[in-house]
Protein backbone atom coordinates (compact mmCIF):
# COMPACT_ATOMS: atom_id res chain seq x y z
CA UNK A 1 0.00 0.00 0.00
CA UNK A 2 1.70 3.12 -1.08
CA UNK A 3 0.57 6.74 0.89
CA UNK A 4 1.53 10.38 -0.46
CA UNK A 5 2.66 12.23 2.35
CA UNK A 6 0.25 15.16 1.19
CA UNK A 7 0.93 17.58 4.14
CA UNK A 8 4.04 17.86 2.86
CA UNK A 9 5.38 21.29 1.58
CA UNK A 10 7.80 20.00 -0.60
CA UNK A 11 8.88 16.76 -2.33
CA UNK A 12 11.45 13.71 -0.55
CA UNK A 13 14.08 15.34 -1.79
CA UNK A 14 14.40 18.66 -3.17
CA UNK A 15 12.31 22.01 -2.62
CA UNK A 16 9.82 21.68 -5.45
CA UNK A 17 6.11 21.77 -3.70
CA UNK A 18 4.62 18.24 -3.38
CA UNK A 19 1.33 19.87 -4.95
CA UNK A 20 1.18 19.23 -8.43
CA UNK A 21 -2.04 18.30 -9.05
CA UNK A 22 -3.80 20.56 -12.12
CA UNK A 23 -0.63 22.58 -12.92
CA UNK A 24 0.61 22.30 -16.25
CA UNK A 25 2.81 18.66 -17.31
CA UNK A 26 6.19 18.99 -16.68
CA UNK A 27 6.12 22.33 -14.63
CA UNK A 28 6.47 21.44 -10.97
CA UNK A 29 9.68 20.10 -11.81
CA UNK A 30 14.21 20.87 -10.96
CA UNK A 31 17.30 18.53 -11.95
CA UNK A 32 16.70 16.83 -8.44
CA UNK A 33 13.15 14.87 -9.29
CA UNK A 34 14.09 14.78 -12.94
CA UNK A 35 17.20 12.98 -12.36
CA UNK A 36 19.72 14.88 -14.04
CA UNK A 37 23.34 14.17 -13.59
CA UNK A 38 25.13 15.69 -10.99
CA UNK A 39 22.01 16.83 -9.00
CA UNK A 40 21.86 15.64 -5.57
CA UNK A 41 18.59 14.54 -3.17
CA UNK A 42 18.67 16.19 0.28
CA UNK A 43 16.25 14.64 2.51
CA UNK A 44 12.70 16.54 4.02
CA UNK A 45 13.07 15.90 7.70
CA UNK A 46 9.42 16.69 7.31
CA UNK A 47 8.48 13.13 5.96
CA UNK A 48 10.41 11.63 8.58
CA UNK A 49 8.65 13.53 10.97
CA UNK A 50 5.50 12.10 9.24
CA UNK A 51 6.36 8.80 8.57
CA UNK A 52 7.04 8.03 12.67
CA UNK A 53 3.91 9.62 13.31
CA UNK A 54 2.83 6.47 10.68
CA UNK A 55 4.70 3.86 12.50
CA UNK A 56 3.80 4.92 16.02
CA UNK A 57 0.08 4.86 15.21
CA UNK A 58 0.73 1.33 13.72
CA UNK A 59 2.36 -0.20 16.33
CA UNK A 60 5.69 -0.54 14.35
CA UNK A 61 9.48 -0.67 15.69
CA UNK A 62 11.49 2.23 14.37
CA UNK A 63 14.14 1.77 13.27
CA UNK A 64 17.14 3.64 15.43
CA UNK A 65 19.02 3.58 11.73
CA UNK A 66 17.70 3.64 8.34
CA UNK A 67 19.28 3.72 4.99
CA UNK A 68 17.87 4.53 1.43
CA UNK A 69 18.61 1.97 -1.39
CA UNK A 70 18.05 2.34 -4.78
CA UNK A 71 15.56 0.26 -6.70
CA UNK A 72 16.70 -0.50 -10.26
CA UNK A 73 14.27 -0.62 -13.10
CA UNK A 74 13.84 0.56 -16.55
CA UNK A 75 10.50 2.36 -17.25
CA UNK A 76 9.60 5.67 -18.82
CA UNK A 77 8.26 7.32 -15.09
CA UNK A 78 11.47 6.79 -14.30
CA UNK A 79 14.15 9.16 -15.49
CA UNK A 80 17.18 8.28 -13.95
CA UNK A 81 16.18 4.52 -14.43
CA UNK A 82 16.29 3.56 -10.38
CA UNK A 83 13.65 4.62 -7.44
CA UNK A 84 15.26 6.06 -4.43
CA UNK A 85 13.07 3.45 -1.35
CA UNK A 86 14.63 1.28 0.97
CA UNK A 87 15.14 -2.60 1.43
CA UNK A 88 14.62 -5.33 4.12
CA UNK A 89 18.01 -7.79 3.07
CA UNK A 90 20.77 -7.77 2.27
CA UNK A 91 22.09 -4.51 4.69
CA UNK A 92 19.00 -2.37 4.26
CA UNK A 93 17.09 -1.58 7.47
CA UNK A 94 13.54 -0.07 6.25
CA UNK A 95 12.19 3.06 8.10
CA UNK A 96 10.34 0.41 10.75
CA UNK A 97 9.59 -2.71 11.36
CA UNK A 98 6.87 -4.86 12.73
CA UNK A 99 3.36 -3.89 14.01
CA UNK A 100 -0.24 -4.56 13.22
CA UNK A 101 -3.61 -3.21 12.44
CA UNK A 102 -7.21 -4.78 14.04
CA UNK A 103 -10.09 -5.44 11.95
CA UNK A 104 -13.68 -5.52 13.49
CA UNK A 105 -15.15 -7.74 10.42
CA UNK A 106 -17.14 -10.60 12.07
CA UNK A 107 -15.17 -10.62 15.30
CA UNK A 108 -11.69 -9.53 15.46
CA UNK A 109 -8.62 -9.87 12.97
CA UNK A 110 -5.38 -8.92 13.02
CA UNK A 111 -3.26 -8.13 9.78
CA UNK A 112 0.80 -8.19 11.13
CA UNK A 113 2.45 -5.39 9.43
CA UNK A 114 6.33 -6.58 7.80
CA UNK A 115 7.96 -2.89 7.65
CA UNK A 116 7.22 0.29 6.74
CA UNK A 117 9.21 2.32 4.10
CA UNK A 118 9.35 6.20 2.94
CA UNK A 119 10.18 6.15 -0.99
CA UNK A 120 9.64 8.66 -3.88
CA UNK A 121 7.02 8.65 -6.04
CA UNK A 122 7.87 7.74 -9.64
CA UNK A 123 6.83 10.01 -12.99
CA UNK A 124 2.88 9.68 -14.09
CA UNK A 125 2.18 8.07 -17.34
CA UNK A 126 -0.39 9.57 -19.43
CA UNK A 127 -2.85 7.96 -21.93
CA UNK A 128 -4.32 10.01 -24.83
CA UNK A 129 -5.72 10.02 -28.11
CA UNK A 130 -3.30 11.12 -31.16
CA UNK A 131 -5.44 10.89 -34.72
CA UNK A 132 -7.44 7.75 -33.65
CA UNK A 133 -3.51 6.38 -32.20
CA UNK A 134 -2.99 6.14 -28.39
CA UNK A 135 0.08 7.41 -27.30
CA UNK A 136 1.62 7.22 -23.67
CA UNK A 137 3.14 10.87 -22.29
CA UNK A 138 5.22 11.36 -18.86
CA UNK A 139 4.30 14.21 -16.79
CA UNK A 140 7.06 14.63 -13.99
CA UNK A 141 5.28 16.09 -11.67
CA UNK A 142 4.79 13.93 -9.55
CA UNK A 143 8.09 12.68 -9.85
CA UNK A 144 9.71 12.72 -6.50
CA UNK A 145 6.62 13.20 -4.34
CA UNK A 146 6.90 11.39 -0.53
CA UNK A 147 5.09 8.26 -0.45
CA UNK A 148 5.18 5.67 2.56
CA UNK A 149 4.71 2.33 1.55
CA UNK A 150 3.00 -0.30 3.97
CA UNK A 151 4.06 -3.92 3.44
CA UNK A 152 1.77 -6.98 5.15
CA UNK A 153 2.30 -10.51 6.41
CA UNK A 154 0.15 -12.86 4.19
CA UNK A 155 -2.46 -12.59 6.70
CA UNK A 156 -5.08 -11.13 4.95
CA UNK A 157 -7.44 -14.31 3.88
CA UNK A 158 -10.11 -12.67 1.90
CA UNK A 159 -11.18 -9.75 -0.59
CA UNK A 160 -13.14 -8.25 1.95
CA UNK A 161 -10.34 -8.27 4.49
CA UNK A 162 -8.00 -6.66 1.83
CA UNK A 163 -10.60 -4.08 1.11
CA UNK A 164 -11.53 -3.37 5.39
CA UNK A 165 -8.08 -3.66 5.92
CA UNK A 166 -7.35 -0.38 3.30
CA UNK A 167 -10.36 1.41 4.73
CA UNK A 168 -8.77 0.92 7.96
CA UNK A 169 -5.43 2.26 7.06
CA UNK A 170 -6.43 5.15 5.73
CA UNK A 171 -8.90 5.86 8.47
CA UNK A 172 -5.67 5.80 11.04
CA UNK A 173 -3.47 8.41 8.08
CA UNK A 174 -6.52 10.53 7.71
CA UNK A 175 -6.89 11.23 11.25
CA UNK A 176 -2.50 11.81 11.83
CA UNK A 177 -3.64 13.93 8.92
CA UNK A 178 -1.12 13.05 6.92
CA UNK A 179 -2.30 12.44 3.73
CA UNK A 180 -5.51 13.21 2.10
CA UNK A 181 -7.40 10.50 0.45
CA UNK A 182 -9.58 12.69 -1.67
CA UNK A 183 -6.84 13.90 -3.80
CA UNK A 184 -6.80 11.51 -6.86
CA UNK A 185 -3.73 8.87 -6.65
CA UNK A 186 -3.10 10.06 -2.84
CA UNK A 187 -3.21 6.62 -1.48
CA UNK A 188 -3.31 3.54 -4.14
CA UNK A 189 -2.39 -0.12 -3.60
CA UNK A 190 -0.60 -3.32 -5.30
CA UNK A 191 -2.54 -6.36 -4.65
CA UNK A 192 -0.99 -9.72 -4.08
CA UNK A 193 -2.92 -13.03 -4.22
CA UNK A 194 -2.28 -16.64 -4.30
CA UNK A 195 -4.08 -19.87 -4.34
CA UNK A 196 -3.46 -23.15 -2.30
CA UNK A 197 0.34 -21.95 -1.68
CA UNK A 198 1.05 -21.77 -5.39
CA UNK A 199 2.84 -18.22 -7.19
CA UNK A 200 1.66 -14.83 -6.30
CA UNK A 201 0.08 -12.81 -8.75
CA UNK A 202 0.55 -8.70 -8.60
CA UNK A 203 -2.15 -7.29 -9.54
CA UNK A 204 -1.76 -3.57 -10.80
CA UNK A 205 -3.96 -0.37 -11.69
CA UNK A 206 -6.46 -0.49 -8.70
CA UNK A 207 -7.86 3.16 -8.44
CA UNK A 208 -10.28 2.36 -5.41
CA UNK A 209 -10.70 0.28 -2.25
CA UNK A 210 -14.07 -1.38 -3.97
CA UNK A 211 -12.07 -2.28 -7.09
CA UNK A 212 -9.32 -4.34 -5.42
CA UNK A 213 -11.68 -6.42 -3.74
CA UNK A 214 -13.26 -6.55 -7.38
CA UNK A 215 -10.02 -7.40 -8.61
CA UNK A 216 -9.17 -9.91 -6.20
CA UNK A 217 -12.39 -11.94 -6.54
CA UNK A 218 -12.09 -12.00 -10.06
CA UNK A 219 -8.44 -13.41 -9.74
CA UNK A 220 -9.55 -16.04 -7.17
CA UNK A 221 -12.29 -16.68 -10.04
CA UNK A 222 -9.75 -17.09 -12.44
CA UNK A 223 -7.22 -19.10 -10.67
CA UNK A 224 -9.31 -21.48 -9.69
CA UNK A 225 -10.04 -22.62 -12.92
CA UNK A 226 -6.79 -21.65 -15.03
CA UNK A 227 -4.78 -24.88 -15.41
CA UNK A 228 -1.13 -22.07 -15.74
CA UNK A 229 -0.64 -21.48 -11.74
CA UNK A 230 3.15 -21.84 -11.83
CA UNK A 231 4.48 -18.47 -13.29
CA UNK A 232 4.42 -15.28 -11.23
CA UNK A 233 2.74 -12.41 -13.32
CA UNK A 234 1.79 -9.22 -13.00
CA UNK A 235 -1.39 -8.08 -13.93
CA UNK A 236 -3.77 -5.05 -14.54
CA UNK A 237 -7.31 -4.78 -13.25
CA UNK A 238 -9.70 -3.40 -16.70
CA UNK A 239 -12.16 -1.31 -14.70
CA UNK A 240 -14.34 -0.75 -17.40
CA UNK A 241 -14.38 -4.85 -18.13
CA UNK A 242 -13.93 -5.77 -14.54
CA UNK A 243 -11.16 -7.98 -15.62
CA UNK A 244 -7.46 -8.59 -14.97
CA UNK A 245 -5.39 -8.49 -18.06
CA UNK A 246 -1.73 -10.09 -18.18
CA UNK A 247 1.06 -6.95 -18.47
CA UNK A 248 4.33 -9.19 -17.93
CA UNK A 249 6.23 -11.43 -15.98
CA UNK A 250 6.12 -10.92 -12.45
CA UNK A 251 10.40 -9.43 -11.58
CA UNK A 252 12.21 -11.35 -9.00
CA UNK A 253 13.62 -9.60 -5.80
CA UNK A 254 17.41 -9.61 -7.89
CA UNK A 255 15.98 -8.59 -10.83
CA UNK A 256 15.99 -4.92 -9.07
CA UNK A 257 19.56 -4.78 -8.01
CA UNK A 258 18.86 -3.41 -4.75
CA UNK A 259 22.11 -1.79 -3.28
CA UNK A 260 22.82 1.25 -1.41
CA UNK A 261 21.80 5.16 -2.41
CA UNK A 262 25.61 6.45 -1.89
CA UNK A 263 24.14 10.08 -2.11
CA UNK A 264 22.87 10.03 1.05
CA UNK A 265 23.57 9.20 4.48
CA UNK A 266 21.94 7.01 6.63
CA UNK A 267 18.81 8.60 8.99
CA UNK A 268 19.41 8.39 12.73
CA UNK A 269 15.60 8.33 14.57
CA UNK A 270 16.36 9.48 18.08
CA UNK A 271 14.52 8.78 20.39
CA UNK A 272 13.99 12.78 21.09
CA UNK A 273 12.42 12.61 17.71
CA UNK A 274 9.73 10.03 18.28
CA UNK A 275 9.51 11.57 21.69
CA UNK A 276 8.28 15.13 20.22
CA UNK A 277 6.39 13.04 17.14
CA UNK A 278 4.41 11.10 19.69
CA UNK A 279 2.98 14.07 21.50
CA UNK A 280 1.35 15.91 18.82
CA UNK A 281 -0.07 12.57 18.10
CA UNK A 282 -4.13 12.97 17.46
CA UNK A 283 -7.00 10.98 18.47
CA UNK A 284 -6.99 7.52 16.49
CA UNK A 285 -9.96 6.10 14.66
CA UNK A 286 -10.46 3.14 17.65
CA UNK A 287 -10.08 5.87 20.24
CA UNK A 288 -12.14 8.03 18.87
CA UNK A 289 -14.63 4.98 17.85
CA UNK A 290 -14.80 4.48 21.87
CA UNK A 291 -15.26 8.65 22.95
CA UNK A 292 -18.49 8.39 20.44
CA UNK A 293 -19.92 5.72 21.89
CA UNK A 294 -19.61 7.24 25.47
CA UNK A 295 -19.92 10.98 24.91
CA UNK A 296 -22.63 10.92 22.78
CA UNK A 297 -24.41 7.51 22.97
CA UNK A 298 -23.63 6.26 19.64
CA UNK A 299 -24.69 2.80 18.59
CA UNK A 300 -21.37 0.46 17.90
CA UNK A 301 -21.71 0.06 14.54
CA UNK A 302 -22.83 3.65 13.95
CA UNK A 303 -19.47 4.58 15.98
CA UNK A 304 -17.47 2.32 13.52
CA UNK A 305 -18.47 3.57 10.44
CA UNK A 306 -18.34 6.98 11.17
CA UNK A 307 -14.70 6.83 11.85
CA UNK A 308 -13.78 4.57 9.29
CA UNK A 309 -14.33 7.91 7.62
CA UNK A 310 -12.75 10.66 9.40
CA UNK A 311 -14.89 13.53 7.22
CA UNK A 312 -17.94 11.62 8.16
CA UNK A 313 -16.74 11.40 11.76
CA UNK A 314 -15.97 15.00 11.45
CA UNK A 315 -18.92 16.11 10.09
CA UNK A 316 -21.18 14.24 13.14
CA UNK A 317 -19.50 16.19 15.68
CA UNK A 318 -20.13 19.19 13.94
CA UNK A 319 -23.87 18.65 13.28
CA UNK A 320 -24.32 17.26 16.48
CA UNK A 321 -23.55 20.55 18.20
CA UNK A 322 -26.88 21.77 16.24
CA UNK A 323 -28.74 19.09 17.01
CA UNK A 324 -28.95 17.11 20.21
CA UNK A 325 -30.42 13.72 19.57
CA UNK A 326 -27.20 12.39 18.74
CA UNK A 327 -28.43 8.84 18.48
CA UNK A 328 -30.63 9.76 15.59
CA UNK A 329 -28.27 11.82 14.21
CA UNK A 330 -25.88 9.23 14.15
CA UNK A 331 -27.70 6.45 12.55
CA UNK A 332 -28.70 9.46 9.46
CA UNK A 333 -25.15 10.06 8.57
CA UNK A 334 -24.34 6.51 8.37
CA UNK A 335 -27.44 5.17 6.43
CA UNK A 336 -28.62 8.19 4.29
CA UNK A 337 -26.47 10.33 4.22
CA UNK A 338 -23.58 8.08 3.45
CA UNK A 339 -25.41 6.30 1.25
CA UNK A 340 -26.03 9.36 -1.26
CA UNK A 341 -22.25 10.29 -0.75
CA UNK A 342 -21.74 6.48 -2.27
CA UNK A 343 -23.82 7.38 -4.93
CA UNK A 344 -22.59 10.96 -6.17
CA UNK A 345 -19.31 9.23 -5.46
CA UNK A 346 -18.74 12.54 -3.21
CA UNK A 347 -16.20 12.38 -0.13
CA UNK A 348 -17.13 13.34 3.24
CA UNK A 349 -15.14 16.69 2.89
CA UNK A 350 -16.61 17.92 -0.48
CA UNK A 351 -20.27 17.03 0.28
CA UNK A 352 -22.40 20.59 -0.14
CA UNK A 353 -24.25 19.23 2.95
CA UNK A 354 -23.32 21.41 5.83
CA UNK A 355 -23.63 19.71 9.44
CA UNK A 356 -25.69 22.82 10.60
CA UNK A 357 -27.98 21.99 7.68
CA UNK A 358 -28.61 18.56 8.35
CA UNK A 359 -29.20 19.09 12.12
CA UNK A 360 -31.80 22.22 10.74
CA UNK A 361 -33.44 19.03 8.46
CA UNK A 362 -33.83 16.72 11.47
CA UNK A 363 -35.26 19.10 13.46
CA UNK A 364 -37.78 20.26 10.69
CA UNK A 365 -38.55 16.34 10.61
CA UNK A 366 -38.79 16.39 14.55
CA UNK A 367 -41.28 19.36 14.57
CA UNK A 368 -44.10 17.74 12.42
CA UNK A 369 -42.72 20.56 9.47
CA UNK A 370 -41.90 17.61 7.26
CA UNK A 371 -41.94 13.64 6.72
CA UNK A 372 -39.44 11.72 7.34
CA UNK A 373 -39.60 10.33 3.97
CA UNK A 374 -39.74 14.08 2.53
CA UNK A 375 -36.90 14.55 4.28
CA UNK A 376 -34.88 11.57 3.01
CA UNK A 377 -36.47 12.79 -0.79
CA UNK A 378 -35.19 16.83 -0.03
CA UNK A 379 -31.47 14.90 1.01
CA UNK A 380 -30.65 14.27 -2.65
CA UNK A 381 -30.59 17.60 -3.43
CA UNK A 382 -28.92 18.80 -0.09
CA UNK A 383 -26.30 16.65 -0.68
CA UNK A 384 -25.38 17.70 -4.00
CA UNK A 385 -26.28 21.27 -3.92
CA UNK A 386 -25.97 22.50 -0.67
CA UNK A 387 -28.39 25.11 0.84
CA UNK A 388 -31.09 25.82 3.48
CA UNK A 389 -33.94 23.00 4.02
CA UNK A 390 -36.37 24.90 4.90
CA UNK A 391 -35.78 27.16 1.85
CA UNK A 392 -35.90 24.33 -0.48
CA UNK A 393 -38.77 23.15 1.35
CA UNK A 394 -40.92 26.35 0.65
CA UNK A 395 -39.25 26.55 -2.70
CA UNK A 396 -40.55 22.98 -3.55
CA UNK A 397 -43.65 23.50 -1.29
CA UNK A 398 -42.25 20.50 0.69
CA UNK A 399 -43.65 21.70 4.06
CA UNK A 400 -46.31 19.28 5.63
CA UNK A 401 -49.70 20.54 6.31
CA UNK A 402 -50.44 20.81 9.81
CA UNK A 403 -53.35 23.24 9.28
CA UNK A 404 -56.50 21.19 10.59
CA UNK A 405 -58.42 23.68 8.63
CA UNK A 406 -56.87 22.90 5.47
CA UNK A 407 -57.14 19.66 6.18
CA UNK A 408 -60.73 19.30 7.46
CA UNK A 409 -61.48 20.90 3.88
CA UNK A 410 -59.60 18.14 2.21
CA UNK A 411 -61.42 15.37 4.22
CA UNK A 412 -64.63 16.78 3.89
CA UNK A 413 -63.85 16.68 0.06
CA UNK A 414 -62.04 13.03 -0.40
CA UNK A 415 -65.68 12.12 1.89
CA UNK A 416 -68.24 13.37 -0.31
CA UNK A 417 -66.85 12.49 -3.52
CA UNK A 418 -66.71 8.93 -3.16
CA UNK A 419 -70.42 7.76 -1.40
CA UNK A 420 -68.84 4.39 -1.68
CA UNK A 421 -66.07 5.10 0.14
CA UNK A 422 -67.44 6.79 2.73
CA UNK A 423 -70.51 4.57 3.03
CA UNK A 424 -67.46 1.56 4.04
CA UNK A 425 -65.70 4.29 6.78
CA UNK A 426 -69.07 4.42 8.41
CA UNK A 427 -69.80 0.55 8.51
CA UNK A 428 -66.45 -0.50 8.93
CA UNK A 429 -63.75 1.47 11.60
CA UNK A 430 -60.87 -0.35 9.75
CA UNK A 431 -61.98 1.71 6.25
CA UNK A 432 -60.60 4.57 8.22
CA UNK A 433 -57.24 3.74 7.54
CA UNK A 434 -58.34 3.57 4.05
CA UNK A 435 -59.16 7.40 4.20
CA UNK A 436 -56.42 8.45 5.56
CA UNK A 437 -54.73 6.93 2.53
CA UNK A 438 -56.40 8.71 0.10
CA UNK A 439 -56.72 12.18 1.74
CA UNK A 440 -52.65 12.28 1.92
CA UNK A 441 -52.80 11.14 -1.65
CA UNK A 442 -54.62 14.49 -1.87
CA UNK A 443 -51.74 16.45 -0.12
CA UNK A 444 -48.64 14.97 -2.01
CA UNK A 445 -47.86 13.42 0.87
CA UNK A 446 -47.77 16.87 2.84
CA UNK A 447 -50.44 16.29 5.62
CA UNK A 448 -49.64 15.23 8.87
CA UNK A 449 -50.73 11.68 8.98
CA UNK A 450 -51.67 11.89 12.66
CA UNK A 451 -53.74 15.10 12.39
CA UNK A 452 -55.52 13.50 9.11
CA UNK A 453 -56.25 10.50 10.85
CA UNK A 454 -58.20 12.45 13.66
CA UNK A 455 -59.72 14.55 11.61
CA UNK A 456 -61.50 11.59 9.80
CA UNK A 457 -61.89 9.82 12.90
CA UNK A 458 -63.93 13.25 13.65
CA UNK A 459 -66.14 13.69 10.67
CA UNK A 460 -67.01 10.18 10.64
CA UNK A 461 -68.72 10.15 13.82
CA UNK A 462 -70.82 13.53 13.12
CA UNK A 463 -71.59 11.85 10.07
CA UNK A 464 -73.18 8.87 11.88
CA UNK A 465 -74.88 11.44 14.29
CA UNK A 466 -76.25 13.00 11.63
CA UNK A 467 -77.78 9.77 10.02
CA UNK A 468 -79.09 8.44 13.45
CA UNK A 469 -80.77 11.73 14.01
CA UNK A 470 -82.01 11.66 10.73
CA UNK A 471 -83.39 8.51 11.47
Amino acid sequence: MHCQLTSLNTKLFCSCPSSYRGKPPNSNTCPVCLGLPGALPVLNKDAVIAATKVALALGSKISPRTLFYRKQYFYPDLSKGFQISQYDKAGGIPFAVGGQVTLRLDGEKTVKLRRIQLEEDPARLVHVDDDGKEVSLVDYNRSGTALVEIVTEPDISSPKEARFFLQKVQSILEHLEVTDSSLEGSMRCDANVSLGGGPRVEVKNISSFKDVERALNFELLRLSVTSDRSRRVTRRWDEAKKVTEEMRVKEEEQDYRYFPEADLPYVACTEDLIEAARKTMPELPDARRLRLQKQYGLRSYDAAVLVMDKGLADFFEEAAIHYKDHVNLGHWITTEVLRRLNYYEIPAQECKLRPSALAELLAMVDRGEITAKLAKLMLWDLVKSGGSPSALAKRARLKRIGDRDRLSIIVKKVLESDPKLLEDALRNDRAINFVTGKVLEETEGMGDPKIVYEIVTEQLEAWRRELKEAA
